[in-house]
């Protein structure tokens, strides 16, 4: 039974908040303050300047990930992508889980909406930064962020541990906030869709002084769908507030705070015949309870504050604190099927989840003139400590449920919490890194940092502590960029890897952290005259030091090395005026060099396909009678990928996915769209996972139909 989800709210207040927006524009006006575009051009530097909102552009070449400051992409030495605001739009896409999806090198494993796992380059994000600063992202509490209140999501590939801090090596996402503006705008979204897909946004910005050095911005939307799959529905809502407020013209406070709550009837996928093939059930099928639930709410802040020197150098001190709480209670298959018999056996789960992140962080850029170039000196320390309590339990013996009819109606069990844990992962660091112009066209990049790092894991059973530490571990970061030509730029990274490891070896010594490097060649270009930006990269990296949990014990055996390797390559933005487009290719490949409890040479991420396409464009037509629709569609084709549980090896041999998409901009300001979602109906498995769980059928055929709404 649906229960109302306490975010209905969220309109009132985001009409509250227009209200008062739409005064404070009155009043400005009213004063007749300079218009919003001089207010901008006379302020020392811009909140974002890096903003991709207000462009139809699919590409970006301004980041702030992979450094401290909003830079030119082509000066990091790293692979990064940027979607958009444009293209998270125009591609429907609203959860962090849809954007991984559709860019190289990244995989999303499916889920319920907002709790799927996060993968690049084979591993697992652990970590998601807003505006730089970290907090844990987790699959199973399905803390992924609603994408309404952001700007841009940048995507950086490889270790990041110089500005990231720990954390695994794959990748790490920046997810940058949209900021104030300096003239009033508000922009509206509803969204209706197939199996009762509702969704609505609204948002408004606008100068609160007269003069506007004080701006605010408040962002509200709702979610409310249903599923191909019979019995689930999921529900999201996000509200959002910001503060940019100019001190003097140097200085710049920015402000933001949100709240999300996402409640859902989850689902954890369908079993697998006992030979590890499917069993052909339709895509409605649902395994579960309808007393299947999940909760989830997040209370979110993040501050700034940069001052800009005479001398173009720039101190900047930033925090981020989050508060989450997830309950969760379900019911799911956990063994094979007897294709003759159609039953599994079901298991029930339920947990208490608290969370509480809190990140520092403080910088100083020195630009400095030496030998007739300009080089750069930076250096900072950052702070960060999560609070992560856990209630656990579990329940077998709730019977069996044939998978050819089968019934949500279950008794729902009493389930006894066994597990209480609580862990309390710790770092500090002290990082710093110069960009050194040795002469003309040469940019060499060299960083650093010193990490502290402990973790504390408390058994609230018994009063047990155990904890690992590691101090002063040095953690290197270098790179070099040469500019062929003032589009093109040449580049070669090196970055180090660091992350601690939980658990004892069979001495019950604690296990010593991972470490390990990547290597990273590319090119990065600005293809034309239009804002078309194209990479390509090749990598290497070595995981070493990894400890593998040994079947039948407690202990962990240590030594394991997995390399992964690999080819990308993306183009994204303008081709030509109202015609933008991005595409992109992914090769990953990992493997066991070594491994501590069975042979080497094995795949070590069977998750991640091997040759992964994706591509996307729209035209939109600027003249004649057919001036202001717009067409579009895009393709995903990823080549075969398996799981391996116990005996079974489950399988899918790969799938092509076309897209297509139909709108018109019937008026300035509006637009509608309709996008038809698989075209042709392919039937596949989007993720494969165990016996009797973790195997996703992807969506079916499926239409959407969106109104935008700007003024």
């Amino acid at each position: 039974m649906r229960q109302p989800c306490p975010f209905l709210v969220l309109p009132l207040l985001a009409t509250v908040a227009t209200g008062a927006l739409m005064v404070s524009q009155a009043r400005a006006e009213d004063a007749q303050s300079l218009p919003s575009l001089e207010v901008e051009d006379e302020r020392s530097f811009p909140s974002d300047p890096g903003r991709t909102e207000g462009s139809t552009s699919y590409g970006s070449d301004r980041v702030a990930v992979g450094g401290k400051q909003v830079r030119d992409i082509r000066e990091v030495p790293r692979s990064i992508s940027v979607a958009t605001r444009a293209r998270m739009d125009d591609q429907n896409m609203t959860q962090l889980e849809d954007v991984a999806r559709r860019t190289p090198g990244f995989l999303a494993l499916t889920n319920d909406p907002g709790r799927s796992s996060i993968f690049v380059r084979g591993y697992e994000i652990d970590n998601a930064l807003v505006d730089g600063l970290p907090a844990p992202i987790s699959s199973i509490y399905g803390t992924q962020p609603d994408l309404a209140i952001f700007d841009r999501v940048e995507l950086l590939r490889g270790p990041s541990v110089l500005f990231g801090g720990t954390g695994e090596p794959g990748g790490i996402v920046n997810l940058v906030r949209k900021r104030p503006t300096e003239s009033f705008q508000a922009r509206g979204t509803l969204e209706a869709g197939s199996w009762n897909n509702y969704r609505g946004v609204a948002d408004v910005s606008g100068p609160l002084s007269a003069d506007g050095s004080i701006r605010g911005r408040v962002v509200g939307a709702y979610q409310d769908r249903e599923s191909f799959t019979d019995v689930t529905e999921n529900q999201v809502g996000v509200g959002y507030a910001a503060i940019d407020a100019d001190l003097d013209e140097d200085t710049l406070l920015s402000l933001g705070a949100w709240r999300q709550e996402r409640e859902a009837t989850p689902f954890s996928g369908l079993p697998v015949s006992t030979t590890g093939q499917s069993l052909g059930l339709s895509r409605s099928t649902f395994v579960g309870a309808d007393w299947n639930r999940f909760e989830n709410s997040s209370n979110e802040a993040s501050a700034s504050l940069t001052h800009r020197f005479g001398d173009d150098s720039r101190l900047q001190f930033g925090g981020r604190v989050a508060d989450r709480s997830v309950d969760l209670k379900y019911a799911y298959g956990s063994t094979a099927v007897d294709p003759a018999i159609g039953t599994t056996d079901l298991i029930a789960i339920q947990r208490h989840y608290e969370e509480r992140a809190y990140a520092l962080d403080a910088n100083y850029l020195k630009p400095i003139e030496a030998f007739g170039q300009r080089h750069e000196l930076l250096i900072g320390a950052d702070w960060r400590r999560y609070v992560q309590s856990l209630d656990a339990g579990s329940a077998r013996g709730l019977g069996t449920v044939n998978v050819y009819n089968p019934s949500p109606d279950i008794a729902e069990p009493d389930i006894a919490i066994s597990q209480r844990t609580r862990t309390e992962p710790e770092q500090f660091g002290i990082y710093g890194q110069a960009t050194i112009r040795p002469v003309e066209d040469w940019t060499v990049l060299l960083g650093g940092r010193l990490a502290w790092a402990e973790t504390r894991v408390t058994n609230r059973n018994t009063g047990s502590v155990s904890s690992v530490k590691d101090s002063a571990e040095f953690i290197p970061d270098v790179g070099i960029v040469y500019d062929v030509t003032p589009d093109i730029a040449l580049y070669a990274n090196y970055s180090g890897i660091f992350q601690q490891q939980t658990g004892t070896n069979a001495a019950l010594e604690a296990l010593a952290p991972r470490t390990g490097e990547q290597y990273e060649l590319g090119v990065k270009a600005r293809l034309g005259d239009s804002g078309l930006i194209g990479t390509f990269d090749v990598f290497r990296m070595r995981d070493k030091d990894r400890a593998v949990a040994v079947t039948g014990t407690t202990y962990y055996a240590e030594g394991a090395e997995v390399e992964s390797r690999g080819v990308e390559a993306e183009i994204a933005g303008t081709i030509l005026p109202g015609w933008e487009a991005e595409a992109g290719y992914a090769y990953t490949c990992t493997e066991y060099l070594k491994n501590a409890t069975t042979a080497s040479g094995g795949t070590y991420s069977t998750y991640t396909p091997k040759h992964v396409v994706s591509a996307f464009t729209r035209y939109t037509f600027q003249d004649g009678p057919m001036a202001g629709v717009h067409l579009g569609g895009g393709v995903r084709w990823l080549s075969s990928f398996y799981n391996v549980a116990g005996n079974l090896k489950i399988e899918e041999d790969g799938y092509v996915v076309t897209d297509l998409q139909a709108g018109w901009g019937f008026a300035p300001g509006y637009d509608v769209t309709l996008s038809v979602n698989n075209v042709f109906d392919e039937v596949y498995y989007d993720r494969v996972g165990g016996a009797g769980l973790f195997n996703y059928y992807g969506a079916p055929r499926n239409v959407l139909l969106s109104l935008k709404a700007s003024f």
